[in-house]
This record gives C-alpha cells, sequence and structure tokens, in this order.
C-alpha cells in the first residue's frame, strides 16, 4: 500500500510505513522540526496535523495517510516574519530547541483566536516543555505576535546600536525560531555511519564475556568495538581520570551507563537489532546505592583507591563556642535529591577522517577545548590532530561539561576512517549522562537576641556517582558558599563526596550552592521565628555589605548590592499573605587560586572585524553579549562584527562555560582585544588598512588558593547576589515570584531578565516537582515523569535587575547570572509554605503541597 499526504502543501508517498519525525528529519531533510525525547512528551517535535497540534514522534506515514502536515518550514513569508521578529524582539530564544515547536503550537492557537488571553496562551503551549526561558519572554512573543497579526501591522525594522546595557536582539534568535539553525543531529554526511553502545543490565556486574560474533555478522554491521580489540584506550575524566571508555572483560561495571561495547552500523535501523544480538554474560553483583553504603567498613571498592573522591574541611573562628554562647540554635537535616539537567536538545556528535589520521568533529559541549584534550588522551594522540566545531548547544546547565557520545564517535571514525554519528536516544541520556548530586547535610545555626548570627557547623555528604566528574569542586563550591551572604565569620563546615554505583553526578546550574543554601536559608527562617522579626528582617540585619568580611575571609567589594536586592522586594514582601524569602550569593569565575583565563582574537577580514572566541553559547545568548562588549569598545556598527562558532583551529581556548565566568572572564578578554583594535582606529587607520591583520588578548581571574596563609584571601573575582521571594494564593499555589538580582552591569538587559526567569522556573521544579527516582541505583525514569515545569504551572513572575554604580571595571562592570538565578529560589518556595501551613519542610522536592502530594516524613 502507498500512504499519501500532503506535507507543507506538496504531496508525497511512500510505501514505507515509517515514524513521522524521521521520515520528516531523514527522507525529507526538514529538520526545524526537533527530537527532543521520542515518547510524546516535550513537543519540540510539533506539527500541524490538519489543524491541530500534534507531535511527530507519535504519529506514523499511516496515520497521517490522505491529512495534511504543516512543519516550520510551511509557515508563510508574513508568518515567518511575524514570529521570527515577535521571538526574537521579547528575548523569547535562548538555546532555541523548542522554540520552532513553541511556534507552530502558537500558529495553531492564533490561527483561531487573535486575541488570546494569558491562559489561553498558556493552555496552547502545555505540551511543549522549556528548560531555558521560563516561559514568560514566550508569552510575550506570542501576544506580540497575536497583536501584529490582528492589527495587520507591519513588522517593525529592528535599530540598535548593540552597545552596552541595551536590548540588542539575539544574534542567532531568527535562526533558532525558524528552524533553520543546525544542531549536530540536523547534519547529513554522504556515507556516514551511526554507533551506539551496548551497556549493562544491571549497575554493578562483574563481565565475564562478550559475545561479539552475532552483531559482527550481522548485514549492515561494519565493526563492533570491545576493550579486548582495543587494550591502550586511555581513561576519560576532568580532573580525575577514572572513567573507562569501555568496560572489558573480567572487569566491574560502576553504573548502567557503562560501555560494553561499541556498535558502528550503516543505518540506526540496523544499528538498534545489532546491539541486541551482542551476548554479555555477567555475575550480578551489589550495587553501593549511597554514600552512607560507601563509607562502610568493608564496602565494595567502587575505585581501587577507595569510595571517598574528595573531603572539605573550611575552619574559621571558634564557631562551637559561639553556637555554645547563642541565644537562639537551630539544629536540622536536609536532604537534597538527584535531578536531570533535561536539556531540551540530547547529545548528539559526528566525526569524521580530516586528512592524514586527522579528525574533523561537530559536537555541542560546553568547552570544544576540553573535549579536544579528553579524546586525544583517550586515543593517545596530539590534541592537534583533532578539530572541533561546535553547532548550535540546546541547553546544557552544566549536564554537557562531560563527554557523553563525543569520545565514542572519535573512536569510531577514527579507527574505521569514515564519518560516524553518535547520539542518545532520551531515555539513554536521562540514564547515563551526569546530574545534579544529591547531598546530606546537618546544619547547626546560632544567632544572638538580636538575630546577629554567630556561628554555623555544617556537615555535607555528596553522592557524585560512579566517576568523579566535577564532583570534587562541586562539593567545594558547596561548602564555601555553606554560610550564604551574610557578614558573620565563625564556620565549621566538613563535606565528602563518595563514589556510588549511582549516575554519575556533575556540573549543574548553582554547582553546589543550590543545596547547601537551601539548608541555610531553612535555618534562617527557624531562627527569625525564635527571635521574633520576620524572615526578611532576619536577612536583612545580617547581610554582607561592602567592606565587611564574608565567611570565608574574602571582603566584600564596592559593587556587592545584596543590601539593595533586599530592599527591592521589601514592599511586595510586606504586603504578602503568604510570602517566603530565599537569599543567595555565587561566585563569578573558577577562583581558589585555579588558572582562570578568559581568551579572544580579533581579526579584520573582508572589512568586517571577526571576534573570535571558543567561549561555548549553550542558550544564555553569550555571542550577543559578547557583540555588544566588542560594538561598545569599537564604537562600529554591529553589522561590521562577526562572532564566530567556537572552532578549536580558529577560537582560542576560553574555557569551560561554568561558573558563571563566561561574560566577566571571556568578556574582558573580548573588551582588552577590541580596545587593540580600536586603538589603531584612533590612530587614523580605517578597517581596510587593517584587513589581514589578527590581534590577540587575554585576561586572567588571578584568586588565591584553598588555604592560603593571608587574613584576606581572594577566593573569587567577583559575587553576584539576589533576594528571591515567591508568593502564594490562598489554596497554596503559586501566585508571583519576585527576583532581584545584583548582576553588577546587565550588558543586555532583556537578556538578564531571561535568565532570571529561567533560573526561577528550573528551581520552582526542583523546589516542587522534580525527582531522579532510583532502585538500587538503577533509574525509574522517563522524561515525562522528571517532573518539569510546564507553561500551565508558571506563576507570574517580576524579575528586577539591581544595579549599582560602583562597578568593577572588568567586561564594563558585568556579574554573572546564569548559576545564582537558580540558587534562592527553592528555599523561597520551602519558606512560604513554612509561612502557609506553619510545617517545616526539610527535603526536595516538598511534600505535601498542591505539586506534590507526598507525606513530609516519606
Amino acid at each position: 500500500m502507498t500512504y499519501t499526504f500532503n506535507i507543507n502543501g506538496k504531496e508525497y508517498g511512500t510505501e514505507i510505513k515509517k515514524n513521522l519525525l524521521d521520515y520528516l528529519r531523514d527522507d525529507l531533510e526538514l529538520t526545524g522540526t526537533k527530537n527532543g525525547c521520542s515518547e510524546g512528551a516535550c513537543g519540540t517535535c510539533t506539527v500541524i496535523l490538519d489543524g491541530k497540534a500534534m507531535r511527530a514522534c507519535v504519529l506514523t506515514t499511516e496515520k497521517i495517510n490522505g491529512k495534511s502536515i504543516i512543519t516550520i518550514e510551511g509557515l508563510s513569508e508574513r508568518e515567518r516574519e511575524v514570529y521570527a521578529y515577535a521571538f526574537s524582539k521579547t528575548g523569547a530564544v535562548q538555546c532555541g530547541f523548542c522554540i520552532p515547536g513553541m511556534v507552530i503550537s502558537s500558529k495553531v492557537l492564533l490561527d483561531k483566536n487573535q486575541n488570546p488571553t494569558l491562559d489561553e496562551i498558556k493552555t496552547a503551549l502545555r505540551g511543549n516543555i522549556c528548560r531555558c526561558t521560563g516561559y514568560i519572554k514566550i508569552f510575550d512573543a506570542v501576544n506580540l505576535a497575536a497583536e501584529i497579526f490582528r492589527e495587520n501591522r507591519e513588522v517593525p525594522k529592528v535599530q540598535c546600536k548593540g552597545l552596552v546595557g541595551e536590548n540588542l536582539e539575539r544574534v542567532d534568535a531568527v535562526e533558532k525560531t525558524l528552524g533553520t539553525g543546525v544542531y549536530v543531529d540536523d547534519i547529513h554526511i554522504e556515507g556516514m555511519l551511526h554507533g551506539s553502545c551496548v551497556r549493562p543490565e544491571f549497575p554493578r556486574i562483574l563481565v565475564k564475556k562478550i559475545d561479539i560474533q552475532k552483531a559482527k555478522e550481522y548485514p549492515g554491521v561494519v565493526e563492533v568495538f570491545t576493550k579486548q580489540n582495543l587494550p591502550e584506550l586511555q581513561n576519560l575524566g576532568h580532573l580525575v581520570k577514572d572513567w573507562p571508555a569501555l568496560i572489558g572483560e573480567g572487569e566491574e561495571t560502576r553504573y548502567v551507563g557503562d560501555a560494553l561495547a561499541l556498535v558502528v552500523a550503516e543505518s540506526e535501523e540496523i544499528l538498534e537489532e545489532a546491539k541486541k544480538l551482542v551476548v554479555v554474560e555477567y555475575e550480578k553483583l551489589e550495587p553501593v546505592r549511597n554514600p552512607a553504603e560507601a563509607m562502610k567498613e568493608g564496602a565494595p571498592k567502587i575505585h581501587e583507591k577507595g569510595n571517598l573522591l574528595f573531603h572539605q574541611d573550611l575552619y574559621r573562628g571558634n564557631p562551637e563556642e559561639k553556637i555554645a554562647k547563642s541565644k537562639y540554635v537551630v539544629k536540622d537535616h536536609f536532604s537534597v535529591p538527584f535531578t536531570d539537567h533535561a536539556f531540551m536538545e540530547p547529545e548528539c556528535a559526528i566525526a569524521m577522517p580530516d586528512g592524514d589520521d586527522k579528525l574533523l568533529m561537530y559536537t555541542a559541549s560546553q568547552n570544544i577545548f576540553d573535549e579536544q584534550r579528553e579524546i586525544a588522551q583517550m586515543l593517545s594522540i596530539e590534541p592537534d590532530r583533532i578539530r572541533i566545531q561546535s553547532k548550535l548547544v540546546g541547553g546544557g546547565f552544566g549536564g554537557k561539561e562531560d563527554m557523553s557520545v563525543q569520545h565514542h564517535a572519535a573512536l569510531a571514525a577514527y579507527m574505521l576512517k569514515r564519518p560516524v554519528k553518535v547520539k542518545f536516544s532520551r531515555q539513554e541520556s536521562i540514564m547515563y549522562h551526569t546530574k545534579r548530586h544529591p547531598m546530606e547535610m546537618d546544619f547547626t545555626v546560632g544567632c544572638d537576641e538580636n538575630g546577629i548570627l554567630q556561628g554555623l557547623v555544617a556537615t555535607i555528604i555528596s553522592d557524585t556517582g560512579a566517576y568523579a566528574s566535577l564532583g570534587g569542586p562541586v562539593l567545594q563550591r558547596a561548602c564555601t558558599h555553606a554560610a550564604g551572604p551574610y557578614n558573620f565569620q565563625d564556620i565549621n563546615i566538613q563535606g565528602s563526596a563518595y563514589y556510588t554505583n549511582n549516575p554519575p553526578a556533575g556540573a549543574y546550574r548553582g554547582f553546589g550552592v543550590t543545596q547547601s543554601l537551601f539548608a541555610m536559608e531553612a535555618c534562617l527562617n527557624k531562627l527569625a521565628d525564635m527571635v521574633g522579626i520576620s524572615h526578611w528582617e532576619m536577612r536583612y540585619r545580617n547581610a554582607i555589605k561592602p567592606g565587611d568580611i564574608l565567611p570565608n575571609g574574602q571582603i566584600a567589594d564596592e559593587s556587592t548590592a545584596f543590601i539593595e536586592t533586599l530592599e527591592a522586594v521589601k514592599e511586595e514582601y510586606d504586603n504578602a499573605k503568604y510570602v517566603g524569602i530565599g537569599c543567595g550569593i555565587k561566585n563569578s569565575g573558577l577562583g581558589v587560586g585555579i588558572p582562570d583565563t578568559g581568551r579572544c582574537k580579533a581579526s579584520v577580514e573582508n572589512g568586517k572585524v571577526h571576534v573570535r572566541t571558543a567561549a561555548a553559547c549553550i542558550g544564555q545568548g553569550l555571542a550577543t553579549v559578547m557583540l555588544q562588549i566588542a560594538a561598545q569598545t569599537l564604537d562600529i556598527a554591529t553589522d561590521l562584527i562577526v562572532m564566530e562558532a567556537p572552532d578549536t583551529a580558529r577560537t582560542p581556548n576560553s574555557g569551560t562555560t561554568t561558573a558563571s565566568r563566561q561574560t566577566l572572564v571571556t568578556g574582558e578578554a573580548v573588551r582588552k582585544v577590541t580596545q587593540m583594535v580600536k586603538d589603531e582606529l584612533d590612530k587614523g587607520k580605517t578597517l581596510a588598512d587593517l584587513e589581514g591583520q589578527e590581534f590577540y588578548a587575554e585576561y586572567l581571574a588571578k584568586t588565591d588558593p584553598m588555604g592560603t596563609d593571608v587574613p584576606n584571601p581572594v577566593s573569587h573575582v567577583g559575587y553576584g547576589y539576589a533576594t528571591q521571594i515567591v508568593i502564594l494564593d490562598d489554596n497554596g499555589m503559586l501566585k508571583r515570584v519576585v527576583a532581584a538580582h545584583d548582576v553588577g552591569t546587565p550588558i543586555n538587559p532583556i537578556n538578564v531578565e531571561g535568565q532570571i526567569e529561567g533560573g526561577v522556573v528550573m528551581s520552582l521544579g526542583y523546589a516542587l516537582t522534580e525527582d531522579y527516582p532510583l532502585v538500587d541505583s538503577m533509574p525509574k525514569v522517563k522524561y515525562g515523569t522528571l517532573g518539569l515545569f510546564r507553561a500551565t504551572q508558571v506563576p507570574e513572575i517580576k524579575a528586577v535587575i539591581v544595579k549599582k554604580d560602583e562597578q568593577n571595571p572588568m567586561a564594563y562592570g558585568a556579574k554573572g547570572v546564569g548559576e545564582i538565578a537558580s540558587i534562592p529560589t527553592a528555599p523561597a518556595v520551602q519558606d512560604a509554605y513554612y509561612m502557609f501551613d506553619k510545617k517545616f519542610r526539610t527535603k526536595l522536592p516538598l511534600g505535601e503541597t498542591p505539586y506534590n502530594k507526598k507525606k513530609i516524613e516519606d
């Protein structure tokens, strides 16, 4: 039988019953429709089927027989113009992976109703998940598009100089909105092979035999790699080289994501069948499920050196004596869970031969130079034999710092001398990539009769899972920030990170501080009640101010605006019935003596200034921010500036997009290198005179190492501060969030607002609905059950940008906002429910709320 259907006004037919999403992307190369989950849960593959919004991943060519389909490519020219303008103008685009699906759902609504209410917009988008924007600016975009259609207005011409402080539209907003931007999985290469790994059935097994013979003989299979035929492969890992590329016979697996065999085939269909033919003989072993089991005497050693990855000991003053003399003392235990980043784009990488014994790779990570270094070490070759180019990155939040698929794509391409694509399905992504660290925390905090904090004693136990990833630095940040943005000096913080047989935990927005400040902020609420003052007043009395000494000994600089964030929310706090408050502090830059360098080249090519840095844009709008810094410095039109994508052969290493560092650290390098060009222009030269010249600058964020024997060490070059309040209605539902953030100079204010809104919504989920349940170290969750917030659950959010005149001159005074945006939210939600029903919740996600009926004691 031949199935016939109309797609974007053109008739098609096929005799093959095939998944519609695969048909659109692979057969027709309509890649604007994205594959986010393949289970109908995320909405990235939304298409219009006979006037209704549908998920392409749950349709087949059989089901659409005789019907009409419209994809993002099928919009009229007028629609393309309006949606591109509306989504760009309102700042609705961040990583962009969800946006074509959002546009399609919006079109279905606006085709029927060009004057929708906010609730109608939310309902129309309820099937489309976004992890970056917090939905607020997407609502604004749909509303603006409706207004233009309704009034039949011309789309305005965009005019903006792009200087610091202006709302310059994102450089990639249009291509992301219309689905023309290229993510790795959108790339088709002639003769490309497909690779995927066979993994253990249980987290901890002793591998006795891996039989690959039947798989190798399966038609269309090119090769099956195991450790037996690649014994020289070196381990991977950011700081600790403990993560094998392949686990071999006679070895134990450490989690369900360990790779036992890498199968490479001519097609994805053949690949999946061949994987089933790999036979693994094994002995099932008892897993180490949590740190409590890992630290027991006689516990199985997950790694040869033992189960303790890292210990942090911070001691300042005499906290035990101060607490003993305190008028009021709170002592409690807090628990926070594993959570998944759930970035919209699943991991994907392509590797191919590039001349003699070299590789070219397309990836989507948070640092192409980390990938280059780790892959080169794995293969025992020189790094410059691997060229990596970044395509658009569909979200990261820390989850794309580690190797996931890149090393296996590189391995297969290097050995076979053919292009190879390796990608995770959404379920594989959920099962195998790094997570947010769960932590068990004991906090004891004391204050005097006036609420002035006296001392903190805390123990933090972190589950780093099967491999180190960034478990050491995450625990360290949790410890160094555990006392919060408050002016007291007596602390004793002990932290330990343990290996378990759980999925590895790594970097995640907030980098450990999200966890430890949940505990500290909750303790402040109880203390405030004991003193008899408001929770706002408790924080105000202890707030760090310029010239004060932070609990780590660093002197707060003149840009510190924590007090101002508290003052920005006070009126609404005082007037709300059920309101909670949470505050935060987060470093910008790696700090603690770790070399932290931003690098940038500027070259004049064809009459334009090319700004070249490998700093990864993962949705935060980094290229736009760097463009504005360059435009401010050069004092030329933005259309004379070209922002190049990260490429190890063209752009210098600016380090990982992590630690809220890129805007400040690489931003300063951009300012310095463009100032060099400006100096030449100020001498009377033109861009034509500078044609072919290249300039280079770098900025080192110099800090003091941990344990430095100086009274006031500089732990970090900058800190951001924030206060957020969460207001509930009479039914205990989220009503409004006000988030006031000290971001220094907002390079692009609407971009900053979007970061704040996105961080708030992500952590509303962390507070109320998100979890990552494990049974015997085995993940028991799908994308649709992760508990991600949807458009219909989002309350009103007001982002307040706090500015201060005294600014650090670096990068025009900007501070990072990506991580701190998510830190105060969960504690503010905890406090809001404490005020609502007087139940003091110490575990996330919070129990006994309209969002989670689970009993608190569970």
